[in-house]
């Protein structure tokens, strides 16, 4: 086994890719075609929460890469791949509100004229989306399961969201594999076999028989181990956990809010259903009030009748 540090953090798996034989090799190997070149652009996107009280915690990271990719007939194409890594769906939907893509789709400049690159985005999540139950899906006209080759009938509303081809790498569902480049690319990502409870380092348990898998693992032994480039990485765990202690404390807080509201809330339902039942109440008493007064008025229409009856009868007896 080859002790190496868990490249799901951010500061690890920024140094992966900085690496070009590694930048190439992950490309390349998710979208099943020939990279002949790949390069870093100079800027990078990072999303950072500052609303905490714990030191500021990088929850994405964006990288952009101007790749050459040979087609299936052979063409070779200049294109914006763009890889965003996240710890859970709101992030990305924040990250959205935030994407200059766009700064490089015109960046190519043929014969004098701007020419607009096509894109591809290449998602690597720290969560799960429960329709795909596989590690790894390209997007284009027709979800496929890159893992099993098999066509996929389900449909995810994350993954439909996207206006270009994308591929979606699912961390927590890759699973013991090691035959095809693709199983030997996302072995590296499989979380298992942690050293420690921190989760940052990890044994590698698979002879790295490829060269590309050699240099990446070596890359991550490096990082794993090495006092200067642990710390960056022992810093990312540290805040991930401060970051995490805040949350909870943070739910705890809103939970009791909540639950003084929800008091609240029942405290003022009952008075309103207090309310409602002596109003019911009063509606009662004023029908009662109105059958009575319309009793009251018919007996005293009867009497009426009844006084000129008697007055009628008076009249017939003072006349005989």
């Amino acid at each position: 086994m080859i002790l190496i540090a868990n490249p799901i953090y951010n500061t690890v798996f920024k140094r992966l890719m900085e690496n070009e034989r590694v930048a190439r090799f992950f490309i390349s190997t998710l979208l099943n075609r020939e990279v002949t070149s790949v390069k870093m652009m100079p800027q990078e996107f990072t999303y950072y929460e500052r609303e905490t009280e714990a030191e500021e915690q990088l929850t994405i990271l964006r990288l952009d890469f101007m790749a050459t990719v040979v087609t299936s007939t052979g063409e070779r194409i200049k294109m914006l791949i763009e890889v965003q890594k996240a710890k859970d769906e709101t992030d990305l939907v924040r990250l959205r509100g935030c994407q200059f893509g766009d700064t490089y789709r015109k960046l190519e400049v043929e014969d004098g004229k701007k020419t607009t690159l096509p894109i591809i985005t290449i998602y690597v999540l720290d969560f799960e989306l429960p329709e795909i139950p596989t590690a790894c899906v390209k997007v284009g006209r027709v979800y496929e399961d890159l893992v099993n080759n098999v066509f996929l009938k389900q449909r995810s509303p994350f993954i439909g969201r996207p206006t270009h081809d994308a591929y979606v790498v699912q961390l927590s569902r890759i699973t013991e594999r090691y035959q095809t480049p693709l199983d030997k690319l996302l072995s590296i990502f499989e979380q298992a076999n942690f050293v420690g409870d921190t989760e940052a380092v990890k044994n590698y348990k698979y002879d790295p028989d490829d060269a590309d898998v050699k240099t990446i693992t070596d890359i991550l032994h490096h990082v794993g181990t090495d006092p200067v480039e642990r710390k960056a990485l022992d810093i990312e765990v540290e805040a991930n956990r401060t970051f995490e202690e805040w949350l909870g404390k943070r739910y705890n807080e809103q939970r009791t809010i909540i639950l003084e509201q929800n008091k609240k809330l029942a405290v003022q339902d009952a008075m309103i259903a207090a309310l409602a039942e002596q109003e019911e109440m009063v509606a009662a008493l004023a029908e009662q009030e109105a059958a009575i007064a319309a009793k009251r008025k018919a007996l005293a229409e009867k009497e009426a009748e009844v006084a000129k009856l008697r007055e009628h009868l008076a009249r017939l007896e003072r006349k005989q």
